[in-house]
């Protein structure tokens, strides 16, 4: 019987959760596993022991990173050791880029044959192209999960990187109709330095869109560890909004008019069920400064990437204490025929995203850790 591969895993947010725990279970009818790593409740649920809690990771912004800078610099440490005593045959960072990033410089230092995949690549086609090329002596390989991410990477001199799709293809399924009424989805973000920024927005929304003809109230489908801090915020709201979690959530993305959505992958998750959106993204200081000195303006939404073009309205307010007008999402709900045409380019998003560009099309995320720990073993190391 073949020895089991031994693999350290870490993911630092929900949607890497949910990644993580994917390529758990297609490597595990490949082969036998080792677990080590760090994850939530999707990959615990496959098996991971988490060294740490995964929330402990969770940050978006400089802001949170400065309020939790002596935690993340533990954590690197801490990290780094547990792989170099396990010296695993394969390590995958799920994406929490610039945590994984210090822990692979700080392992690749001491075992430069280490086998290591980053798993989501970083947004280097929007912020610091130059991250590519640093990127290239630190990691193995690069899995992408968007079909024009691996032409980028090869452009911009960055480590060989394959396409393999989203584990949302697999979960979410197209809606056969679109309701004529329904719900109006809420999704402030799954990290608490996006539902600070973001709520507020949110109850702009429902208090505007209360009275709205298509809209028959008000759901914010979000994370179990979430909903006891949403149903205290949204308590004070003039209009009542219900919290949903687990099989309520699916609920939710089938019966919703549409949704008024976090940048993010969420986004993605709501193209693939067929629910029209409008897109937002509340940017803190600074991202906002980093914003101001960009020459052009950044696509937030992943439906948009995906596409290139601009199918999904996105509201971005790089300054944080800007007037913020939701007018987008009233124009949506009033115009039937851009709700079409939404939903007609996200079935040409799905069919994108299940073959791949022409130059980088669609491979199993487990059959390229599986031949980058290989790679390693072939020579004995």
């Amino acid at each position: 019987m073949a020895e089991p591969l031994r693999l350290f895993i870490l993911s630092g947010e929900a949607s890497g959760d949910i990644i993580g725990a994917d390529l758990i279970r297609r490597l595990r009818t490949r082969t036998e596993l080792e677990l080590v790593g760090v994850g939530g409740q999707e990959m615990q649920g496959e098996g991971l022991r988490s060294l740490y809690p995964m929330e402990n990771l969770s940050v978006m912004g400089w802001s949170d990173v400065l309020k939790r800078l002596p935690l993340l610099l533990w954590r690197v440490r801490q990290t780094a050791a547990a792989i170099l005593r396990m010296r695993p045959d394969a390590v995958v960072l799920v994406d929490s880029q610039v945590f994984a990033k210090a822990v692979a410089e700080r392992v690749r230092r001491v075992a430069p044959d280490l086998p290591m995949v980053l798993y989501v690549s970083p947004t280097v086609w929007a912020w610091k192209p130059e991250r590519a090329a640093e990127l290239r002596p630190i990691f193995n390989e690069v899995l992408a999960i968007l079909p024009f991410e691996p032409r980028v990477m090869a452009d911009l001199g960055g480590p060989p990187t394959s396409f393999v799709g989203h584990p949302a293809l697999g979960r979410y399924t197209t809606r056969a109709t679109q309701p004529e009424r329904g719900p109006l989805l809420l999704l402030p973000g799954s990290r608490i330095g996006e539902v600070r920024r973001h709520l507020g927005l949110m109850r702009q929304a429902a208090e505007s869109l209360r009275s709205h003809p298509r809209i028959s109230g008000f759901v914010i489908p979000t994370l179990p560890s979430l909903m006891d801090r949403l149903k205290r915020e949204t308590a004070t709201w003039s209009v009542p909004v219900e919290i949903v979690t687990g099989p309520a959530r699916r609920t939710a993305f089938e019966t919703a008019y549409a949704a008024f959505a976090v940048s993010g992958t969420i986004t993605l998750e709501l193209a693939l069920s067929g629910v029209p959106m409008v897109a937002a993204y509340v940017a803190d200081p600074h991202q906002a400064k980093r914003a101001k000195k960009l020459p052009h303006p950044i696509v937030m939404s992943l439906p948009n990437l995906i596409l290139g073009q601009p199918a999904v309205p996105e509201l971005q307010f790089a300054d944080p204490d800007a007037p913020r007008s939701i007018e987008p999402l009233v124009q949506l709900l009033d115009d039937s025929s851009a709700v079409a045409a939404q939903l007609a380019a996200f079935r040409e998003m799905r069919t994108l995203m299940q073959k791949g560009a022409p130059e980088a099309p669609l491979v199993d995320p487990a059959e390229r850790v599986l031949a980058v720990a290989d790679q390693r073993l072939a020579i004995g190391s």
